[in-house]
């Protein structure tokens, strides 16, 4: 099986995510072809999507000009499998608390932006993730706090008593960066769990 992964290219680490979800699909001996999205039109086509970090102002801005925010929402309306990290959760999520951020509102969920501080403020934590036999070495960078989730909204793992990763559905929203270490195991709970349930 080979599957279509589409990662939104208008910001973020679109290389680290597209390699990680390859490490993924081969730990299950599948194929991962990795569609860069910048345009709408691609979105229909994919199996999973990913909603990487960046600035989630521009990042929304520039998803509602091309029309991919609509095929963001009919995505998640057909049940597909969606990862969307840092900044990718702040657009994904029902409230940004940010009038500039257009939210996805395709998880149940509100976050605040830069709340875990600036970019000198960045850390490494080792995260107790639901299902993972070991902690997951998280990168945290300016990152976002999820400071409500909805009553059908599992919270995979916390940091400090907050949520850091949540499920919502087929949609994984994650406070850090899972694409910068070399652990798989984020992106394989998103897609390939979802995939097989």
């Amino acid at each position: 099986m080979s599957l279509r992964a589409g990662v939104l290219a208008v910001q973020g680490d679109v290389s680290e995510h597209a390699r990680a979800i390859e490490r993924a699909a081969a730990a299950h001996d599948e194929s991962a072809e990795v569609i860069e999205i910048r345009e709408a039109g691609l979105v229909p086509d994919c199996d999973v999507l990913l909603l990487p970090g960046g600035e989630s102002t521009t990042i929304s801005r520039l998803i509602q000009r091309s029309g991919i925010a609509d095929e963001i929402a009919a995505h998640v309306g057909a049940g597909k499998p969606v990862l969307a990290t840092c900044a990718g959760l702040i657009v994904a999520a029902s409230d940004a608390h940010d009038d500039r951020v257009d939210a996805l509102n395709i998880v149940d969920a509100t976050v605040e932006r830069n709340a875990f501080g600036r970019q000198k403020d960045s850390f490494e934590a080792p995260l107790e993730v639901t299902g993972f036999d070991e902690p997951f070495p998280a990168v945290f960078i300016r990152a976002p706090v999820i400071d409500y989730v909805g009553p059908d909204v599992e919270v995979l793992a916390s940091w400090d008593d907050r949520p850091v990763a949540i499920r919502d559905g087929h949609v994984v929203g994650t406070a850090f960066h899972p694409e910068l270490t070399e652990d798989p195991r984020i992106h394989d709970l998103a897609f390939f769990d979802s995939l097989e349930s």
